[in-house]
């Protein structure tokens, strides 16, 4: 079946963060358009925020004439949720990659929060304690041997060090986000959740506790830290693929 992919890269990332995927992807016959979000230092103009991030995506699936399969990894899974809100009808299917499938109101540090009180003991955090911020704190950097240890750890060497030195600051308006959707629009949108089940920037654990408050995605699993497109690009494209395959499609007015 054929797919068109719209990607969108999480924090500190651009549109290089797909480029090993995209050949898998190109070599079942799919289409990708991988986006550079607005502000994020990769040449879109514009300021990093939620609704710049939105207008820029919603621009790019207008421009693709049919309706596609959304990508969010990461943070990319929260610009994914309220794309979703805005044009349900162009959306085929959103796809959280290792992504923040949030209810609606609630950020990803929120969450951290709650989760805190049910784990006592087990540090959450991810990437959060080893950011290095500005002095005024509107933007924070992901030092090179945090990108290793916490986002690349399972990927080859000389691929795990390129993508950490594409890494750019990030500001804080693009990522302390919360998205409001709603039951009609973003909710009926079929959704997969690729679970990384050895993350150590999204742990496992609140993974699975997104998809228990945003329950209803189809499951994937996969043996791999936070960077499934780059740390197992061949498995994510065929369990995507199969799993694309039993989605049904919804036709909307």
């Amino acid at each position: 079946m054929h797919h068109h992919l719209v990607l969108i890269h999480g924090a500190w990332q651009g549109s290089w963060a797909f480029d090993a995927w995209l050949p898998y992807l190109h070599a079942r016959g799919w289409h990708t358009q991988a986006l550079d979000l607005p502000g994020n230092g990769w040449g879109t103009p514009g300021p990093a925020s939620l609704p710049a991030y939105v207008d820029h995506v919603c621009a790019t699936v207008d421009s693709v004439g049919e309706r596609v399969v959304l990508v969010g990894h990461s943070g990319g899974g929260l610009i994914a949720t309220a794309v979703a809100e805005r044009i349900p009808g162009k959306i085929q299917c959103l796809v959280y990659l290792a992504g923040m499938m949030l209810p609606s109101g609630l950020s990803y540090a929120e969450l951290l929060r709650h989760a805190a009180c049910d784990y006592p003991g087990q540090d959450l955090r991810g990437i959060g304690p080893h950011l290095v911020w500005t002095p005024d704190r509107r933007f924070s950097c992901v030092p090179e041997a945090a990108a290793l240890s916490f986002f690349l750890q399972d990927c080859e060497e000389g691929a795990a060090r390129r993508a950490a030195s594409l890494l750019r600051p990030q500001a804080e308006t693009g990522r302390a986000i919360s998205v409001d959707w709603t039951a009609q629009r973003a909710g009926q949108v079929p959704r997969v959740y690729v679970e990384a089940l050895r993350d150590r920037s999204i742990p496992l654990v609140m993974q699975r506790r997104m998809q228990a408050l945003v329950p209803g995605a189809h499951r994937i699993e996969l043996d791999c830290g936070h960077v499934p497109q780059l740390a197992n690009p061949e498995e994510l494209t065929l369990r995507l693929a199969a799993t694309l395959a039993t989605v049904p499609a919804i036709t909307r007015t």
